[in-house]
């Protein structure tokens, strides 16, 4: 039996707790959050805690880590030397520098780091890397997500952009689909970014874009913006380019950008070859709480199977360092080159 612990009761810690207590061989030992949140019926019935302190004196084999981005690597760190095996949310960290100290404590202890890169999980978005793929490059990787958010959904983003931009947040995700494609080493990173509202902090933005360039040729960008100001018009753009063809997310139901399951939907893949198109259908699409089932039942296989994570966690660096490159580039208004992404 896995003992369980979970830190951050937002809308992301929640799923990932629902999703253990829908798994066999896990017990929730513990629920931790510093001010006491409305939970979901069936989480109702483990211990809630206000204090990581009391969480980690458990010992639990497992900590799932879903608060906010500045707080990821300390506490990571802290589960790893308390014993655990550690699932954190995206982005590991936000600096580079604290993402490869997470990774050696994890390495140097021999426990089992997992981030939350959800798209690696999904069967539809897998299916978009292969078809690219198949195309050869070089690339033009075209990619954003916008989000209209206002009330609660805009208090979320404020707190959040207190220590971490749009650009960083959500990109991790989108440039990781790149460097899948590719996988070609990123050379240089650049970005331009705006702030839209007075409610953030001088030297916050609420909008941003990064461009990168990669060795073999492909380039891409990416774009995220988060306010009530933000248009709904094109906020959902997913289209990889090719001397081939491409492949892109097409003709979705997407509702609203702020609309979390939209995010992970794809739906339908258009295939354009010179010679005509051909249209995907992907049904049965999982959800957001399927993705989320999936991501621990990986994580439980990890340190069953005792997996070989050491590509997660070089991929992880890689795309991170090329958003906190562009957000770099954003604040210092110049162009950021990098001369080695990957660890050694």
């Amino acid at each position: 039996m896995i003992r369980a612990l979970v830190i951050g009761l937002g809308n992301m810690g929640q799923s990932h707790a629902l999703a253990l207590h829908k798994l066999d061989g896990v017990e929730i030992i513990g629920l931790v959050n510093r001010s006491k949140r409305p939970l979901r019926e069936e989480l109702l019935e483990y211990p809630y805690l206000d204090s990581v302190e009391d969480g980690l004196a458990l010992k639990p084999d497992l900590v799932i880590i879903a608060t906010y981005s500045d707080s990821h690597a300390d506490l990571a760190i802290r589960a790893i030397e308390a014993g655990a095996h550690v699932f954190v949310e995206k982005p590991l960290a936000t600096t580079v520098a604290d993402a490869e100290k997470v990774i050696e404590t994890a390495t140097r202890l021999n426990r089992k780091l997992v981030v939350g890169y959800i798209l690696r999980h999904h069967p539809s978005w897998q299916r978009m890397v292969e078809e690219a793929r198949k195309l050869g490059g070089p690339y033009v990787f075209r990619m954003n997500l916008n989000q209209q958010s206002s009330g609660p959904e805009w208090e979320t983003h404020k707190a959040l952009m207190q220590t971490t931009s749009p650009l960083v947040d959500c990109g991790v995700h989108y440039v990781d689909v790149m460097c899948q494609v590719t996988d070609a080493k990123p050379v240089r990173v650049q970005g331009m970014g705006l702030r839209l509202s007075d409610e953030i902090a001088e030297d916050m933005y609420n909008y941003g874009q990064l461009q990168v360039f990669f060795d073999d040729g492909s380039v891409g960008w990416y774009e995220a913006g988060w306010g009530p100001m933000m248009s709904e018009t094109a906020f959902f753009v997913k289209d990889i380019v090719s001397p081939n063809g491409s492949v892109s997310i097409t003709n979705v139901e997407k509702g609203s950008s702020s609309d979390i399951d939209g995010h992970t939907a794809v739906g339908r893949l258009l295939l354009h070859h010179r010679d005509g198109d051909e249209l995907i259908d992907l049904p049965d699409e999982p959800g957001h709480q399927e993705l989320c089932n999936s991501e621990q039942a990986y994580v439980l296989s990890a340190i069953r199977e005792n997996l070989d994570l050491s590509r997660h966690a070089r991929d992880v660096v890689q795309s991170l360092a090329i958003c906190i490159a562009a957000d770099q580039s954003i604040r210092e208004r110049a162009a950021v080159m990098i001369d080695k992404i990957r660890p050694a």
